[in-house]
């Protein structure tokens, strides 16, 4: 593995080099609060008491390693991750962890939500040099912010052969004393091989469907036949492979793939639901399971995880009509309105995994908001008592070890038939009376920072969810969400964008996902109410991305802007994980405006954002489903779909709930109103100068590529028939 043999024979010499060696008995004594007191981040306030003398990433901390020739101990986590909260506990509030910090690194926190390149590159480092990664981060850096080592989670104390933080922290300060030029020499080497990784040549080789296909054996292989989803514990959703899914059941739906995709993604989806990965009492998705099964949560929940798996709900429903889908869908967007939203509009960013067991004591404990004992389960359920055997309630607790006595809701024995309208009321019934229970115990930490990446998300979901499920208080909340990012995170006078927003203050400049992400939530946001002002505001924020992130020489779009000098690699993401990478947003963004408005110009610049990640998509297809999504807007044209008449008369309406309808993923919208929205159309696209308003009882839809069209239709099921005839939609 790449840099293994080089860091292992530093790491060697930094042990030889500290052997019994004993740290100071002084100097023990620390401000009740350091550096960070004054930061906004949560994660940052969180560490604030710790007696660790903490910096924020800024030039005064790295400026003071320099100034005193000092390594820096930088550590990167965020506010709701349980590993985080375990090694604040253990390691960063021991007195002889902080004694050994303060006399001999410059302490650095970052937060990564907060500052995404920072972690970029660090978790670069560590994964390419221990074939792992995860948070809490832990690096050590020189004074110029070279890494030389790197790890994640490290216990105060040495454990079953695993070094503590006090023996690594000692035996790097003696060795960064008594050989600071050999670690010095040899960080460069290893950041100079891991830019020559992250920065390949250019591939020319084209890109055409062949990977497509490719990609979705791949992902195919990797398929839970027992539990849906893909690979082993712990077990992640995945969405970005569910939304390839769909993609590829629409591109063949009679075909053995096309049905066999949809297959894959519907099972998975209906597993998801009906575990305990889904709260089934207040609607959501916590982040992921310990086990294969979906049974037990690691209990945190993160605004990005509910957006795209509403939006792969959405799209369940779209093709199947079947009720459940609507109703994961349905309570995923509840619970965000219900606790994300925050007051003036952007969403929040996530809920903890811990809360206190007793409220007023400060024991936390994982998972303490959601598990339940079988002795509260019976006495709340009371008639519907059978709902116990559904979700395997026992005494012992059903949830393994480590949460002994306590029960998970996920089912576990399900009835002869899940979607059995008697058992479906009883679940119905007892989901208020387990929240009204649930909301009486202490509630887990709310991360309230808004990210712009995020909120896009959310915002696309909401949007969708306005139209598929016909929520028009879904398009409320998307709007507010719009309107707080423009007028707290968008300066109109320099045309920036910033990341977060907490406690009435911007933080950092926004990064490419910002920008990509957003620019996708006010597409939606168009096509779910038609009001132009989003469009011109999607092409402010795009122009800002083309300015500050993307690659003339070579194409496609990096992470970051290239104004920050304490960042040492600039990257271009090169797959798609828990969110998808800021390029296949960008892809499928491009031509989605090269659809709406026949722009060459953004549909040569989409052609190039796919030829840059070539090499990639060549290497390993399956780890960028999300940008094959997009890609496949090329190889696929997409239909125009130009609804004529005026907006929120009843013949538009069912005209536009027809089209909803219809799982038709290579599309885009346009409302031809006689009016604003058909203006800003027609100073772009002369088809649109052509169309004649339609009076108040009629609407036309028209379906086009490329702007030649089938012959208009009045009538929302003449436009049903030819809409299932274009996608020869499957019922499974």
């Amino acid at each position: 593995m790449f840099s293994v043999r080089l860091l292992a024979v530093l790491s060697a010499a930094l042990v030889a080099l500290v052997a019994g060696a004993r740290a100071a008995d002084d100097g023990s004594a620390v401000a009740r609060l350091n550096h960070l007191a004054k930061e906004k981040s949560p994660y940052l306030l969180q560490h604030a008491t710790n007696p660790v003398d903490w910096y924020p990433w800024d030039e005064a901390a790295i400026a003071k390693a320099r100034a005193e020739n000092k390594p820096i101990f930088l550590s990167i986590g965020y506010s709701t991750c349980h590993w985080c909260h375990v090694m604040a506990r253990e390691s960063f509030a021991d007195p002889e962890v902080a004694r050994l910090l303060n006399e001999h690194f410059v302490s650095i926190k970052v937060d990564r939500e907060e500052r995404p390149d920072v972690d970029q590159v660090y978790m670069a480092f560590v994964q390419a040099t221990t074939g792992g990664g995860g948070w809490p981060l832990t690096v050590v850096l020189t004074p110029e912010l070279q890494p030389f080592f790197g790890g994640t989670y490290y216990p105060p104390d040495d454990r079953r052969g695993r070094p503590g933080l006090k023996s690594i922290a000692a035996k790097l300060a003696t060795a960064w004393r008594q050989d600071a030029a050999r670690i010095r020499s040899g960080s460069t080497e290893m950041l100079a091989q891991l830019r020559a990784r992250l920065t390949p040549a250019p591939v020319s080789v084209g890109v055409d469907g062949a990977v497509f296909d490719t990609a979705y054996r791949q992902i195919a292989a990797s398929y839970d036949a027992t539990a849906g989803g893909f690979g082993p514990a712990p077990k992640f959703p995945r969405p970005a492979n569910l939304h390839f899914l769909f993609q590829a059941y629409a591109r063949g739906p009679q075909s053995v793939d096309g049905r066999e995709a949809l297959r894959l993604a519907l099972a998975t989806l209906r597993e998801m639901g009906r575990r305990a990965i889904h709260d089934q009492v207040g609607g959501g998705f916590h982040r992921y399971t310990t086990d294969a099964a979906w049974q037990v949560p690691h209990f945190e929940k993160m605004l990005g995880d509910q957006a795209q798996l509403a939006l792969a709900y959405l799209s369940a429903y779209q093709i199947t009509r079947e009720p459940e889908f609507a109703e994961v869908a349905r309570a995923t967007l509840d619970f965000v309105q219900r606790e994300l939203a925050g007051t003036e509009g952007g969403f929040l960013s996530a809920l903890d995994a811990e809360s206190p067991v007793v409220a007023g004591r400060s024991e936390k404990r994982e998972g303490a908001y959601y598990t339940w004992t079988q002795a509260e389960l019976s006495v709340l359920l009371g008639a519907d008592a059978p709902l116990l055997a559904y979700f395997g309630v026992t005494t012992e607790g059903n949830a393994g070890p480590e949460f002994a006595g306590l029960n998970t809701l996920g089912a576990r024995r399900p009835p002869d038939d899940p979607a059995d309208p008697e058992f479906r009321a009883a679940l119905a019934s007892a989901r208020p009376r387990l929240l009204s229970a649930r909301s009486q115990r202490p509630r887990p930490h709310c991360d309230d920072k808004v990210i712009t990446a995020w909120n896009g998300l959310m915002i696309s979901a909401f949007a969708r969810g306005a139209q598929v499920l016909g929520r028009s208080d879904f398009l409320v909340v998307a709007e507010k969400a719009a309107d707080f990012l423009q007028a707290k995170l968008w300066d109109a006078t320099t045309q920036r964008l910033h990341r977060t927003w907490r406690d009435g203050a911007r933080g950092p400049a926004g990064f490419a996902d910002d920008h990509a992400f957003l620019v996708q939530g006010l597409l939606d946001l168009y096509e779910a109410g038609f009001e132009v002002r989003w469009l011109d505001w999607a092409q402010e924020v795009q122009a800002a991305q083309d300015r500050d992130f993307w690659d003339e020489a070579a194409g496609g779009y990096f992470g970051t802007t290239d104004n920050d000098a304490s960042i040492l690699l600039r990257m271009k993401e090169d797959r798609d994980g828990a969110e998808p990478s800021p390029n296949s947003i960008a892809l499928l963004n491009l031509l989605r405006w090269a659809a709406l408005f026949d722009d060459d110009d953004a549909r040569d610049r989409a052609g190039r954002t796919l030829q840059a990640l070539a090499g990639p998509l060549a290497r390993a297809p399956a780890t960028l489903p999300q940008l094959l999504v997009a890609a496949d807007w090329l190889w696929h044209p997409p239909t125009q779909v130009v609804i004529a008449g005026t907006p929120k008369t009843l013949a538009t309406q069912a005209m536009l709930a027809e089209l909803h309808r219809h799982f038709l993923p290579r599309k885009v919208v346009i409302l031809a109103d006689g009016a604003a929205s058909q203006a800003f159309f027609a100073q772009r696209v002369d088809f649109f100068r052509q169309i004649d308003p339609a009076p108040d009882s009629q609407s036309t839809a028209y379906l086009c590529t490329n702007f030649l069209c089938q012959l208009p239709m009045t009538r929302p099921e003449h436009m049903g028939l030819q809409l299932e005839k274009m996608t020869e939609r499957r019922r499974e």
